[in-house]
């Protein structure tokens, strides 16, 4: 079943208005409890992703009956690389957070603009994009992830861009092409099917299983057009079968 065939009963209401009252409790009340780790400095800022993050997830679990499973552990690099993850849901945000505690974001430059969270963001060094900047926001895409990497800091990019239904067609933008020609680094491919039980913008959540598989990584040494080629078509191939038998 998919959300957008999703049944309200009265019981999902009361899951998901609790959840989401709880959720956004979290978020504030985070964003004051840990001001000493944001006033020390950026390293001591990136402790607070996990925690926020582990929270949030667990508060999904027991109001929504949403958990999750991590398939490809074997994939999982230990040296920092690149992971480049489909994006269904704001739980994909949550979800490396708590895995990899250092993880530097590429995100859109207006994010850094929100109360509180935003400043957490911009405090924890995140890599924002003024995607508007057109060659100049790239140029600034590929120093600042030399810079992460450099700091140990794996890197989580959305390649679409933005959060896209589940079976939607792609559209895969121009800078994970430009990172994997330049960085000179492995790009991990990550398959998930997320938006099934958290949609975009959604209020309402189903509850199941959410799956984040990473997949094989991609070494350097391809041209750009079979980079993205190949990069597309594992991503979309396992999210695809990651929603058989699931969306119906």
């Amino acid at each position: 079943m998919s959300m957008d065939k999703l049944k309200i009963t009265p019981l999902l209401l009361l899951q998901s208005l609790a959840f989401n009252i709880a959720f956004f409790a979290w978020a504030f009340i985070s964003a004051i409890i840990f001001i000493p780790f944001f006033a020390v400095s950026s390293k001591a800022a990136l402790k607070v992703g996990k925690p926020w993050a582990v929270v949030s997830l667990f508060f999904a679990r027991i109001f929504c009956n949403i958990r999750y499973e991590v398939r490809g552990h074997e994939n999982i690099s230990t040296q920092p690389v690149v992971y480049a993850s489909k994006h269904q849901s704001a739980w994909d945000t949550l979800i490396f957070l708590a895995l990899f505690p250092n993880i530097a974001y590429i995100l859109k430059k207006e994010l850094l603009r929100l109360p509180f969270w935003g400043w957490y963001l911009w405090r924890m060094k995140m890599i924002a994009i003024d995607r508007k900047a057109g060659a100049s926001s790239i140029k600034q895409l590929i120093r600042d992830s030399k810079t992460a990497l450099k700091d140990g800091r794996p890197i989580v990019i959305f390649p679409e861009g933005t959060r896209t239904k589940p079976g939607a067609p792609p559209d895969y933008q121009p800078g994970i092409t430009a990172m994997y020609s330049s960085l000179g680094v492995p790009v991990v491919p990550v398959a998930l099917n997320s938006g099934i039980f958290w949609g975009k913008n959604a209020f309402f959540k189903k509850s199941g299983i959410i799956t984040i598989e990473f997949l094989p990584q991609i070494e350097q040494g391809l041209g750009k057009k079979e980079f993205i080629t190949r990069l597309e078509n594992d991503i979309e191939k396992a999210s695809n079968k990651l929603l058989k038998g699931i969306e119906k």
